[in-house]
């Protein structure tokens, strides 16, 4: 038995879905107000509850052999909700992990994720690691580059910002900071494929796609593949962080989290090629993705939704 968190989020929804494809008996830790919305057509079982509730995890604990720990606040969560849903709900899943005798945790992490960086979600993400690393369970670390795909919350963002805006786009800083992205399909695969990779037990790794590319390049690729030209303009990230802020008071959501910017504050890369190192198979390029999803989409829509959407209720 498989017991997957964060089963609702884009990676999680995704991982469930290749899971139950290979076989596997798949069980979900699922906050009660999303039960009644699952992505799946034939779900999983379920198991209602959050990471701060101890009957629930012990529920869900039992008769698992592996965790895929996804459950975040990474895009919406302000500092203090970084903190409660990923370093104490990790620690309360680790707790019930080893009472119940897991055998293996697998979780998800940031490129750039340190205890000491001075932007909280890497921050934050360094103390889950190390909650991990010193729980006495197996466990495998993927630091992954940027996740993206037809669902993101990135690469999407920037579409519907350019979107929101027919003249001119707001860059964090002079655009020269090199990201390392990774499809959400390679990302699952890899995922999958650390199940039986016994190389990775043990392990932190950090993989992304077979290229670098610059925050003003992977702009301008969004424009050329959307055909939405704007003039790109530098503008200091601190102004952004204001700008966010005063924008979340209008709207019930930013586009440009503070999160989305912790991410551009420096480079974000892996060593290229670790990805087939460590899983055998040569991830996809960004342009030629992104051709097969966002030519031709107006965005308004997604625009809308997304602005208007409310951030998750607080745990």
């Amino acid at each position: 038995m498989i017991l997957v968190t964060g089963a609702t989020g884009f990676i999680g929804r995704h991982l469930v879905s290749r899971l139950l494809a290979d076989g596997y008996q798949v069980r979900c830790l699922i906050p009660p107000e999303q039960v009644g919305n699952l992505p799946w057509e034939n779900p999983p079982e379920i198991v209602e509850g959050h990471m701060f509730d101890e009957e629930a995890l012990f529920r869900a604990m039992t008769g698992v052999h592996v965790i895929f720990h996804l459950a975040n606040a990474q895009w919406w969560g302000r500092p203090r909700d970084l903190e409660r849903v990923e370093l104490v709900g990790t620690r309360n899943l680790v707790a019930a992990a080893r009472a119940a005798r897991v055998g293996r945790l697998i979780t998800l992490s940031h490129l750039g994720a340190a205890q000491s960086s001075a932007y909280p979600l890497m921050q934050i993400k360094g103390l889950v690691e190390e909650t991990i690393r010193d729980s006495g369970l197996a466990y495998t670390i993927i630091r992954s580059g940027l996740v993206f795909g037809e669902e993101d919350s990135f690469i999407n963002h920037i579409a519907l910002s350019l979107r929101a805006n027919p003249l001119f786009f707001l860059m964090p800083g002079r655009g020269e900071v090199v990201l390392h992205l990774i499809h959400i399909d390679d990302l699952i695969e890899a995922l999958t494929r650390s199940l039986s990779h016994i190389e990775v037990v043990d392990a932190l790794i950090e993989i992304g796609g077979p290229e670098y590319i610059t925050l003003v390049d992977l702009i301008h690729t969004v424009m050329r593949v959307t055909q939405m030209p704007r003039v790109v303009i530098p503008v200091p990230p601190y102004v952004l962080r204001w700008t966010s802020a005063l924008y979340s008071r209008v709207l019930p959501r930013s586009l440009m989290t503070p999160q989305w910017l912790d991410i551009l504050a420096t480079n974000r890369t892996a060593q290229l090629g670790k990805t087939y190192q460590y899983f055998g198979f040569h991830p996809r390029r960004l342009e030629d993705t992104l051709l097969t999803y966002m030519r031709g989409r107006n965005f308004w829509t997604p625009l809308m939704r997304s602005s208007l959407r409310r951030r998750p209720r607080g745990i």
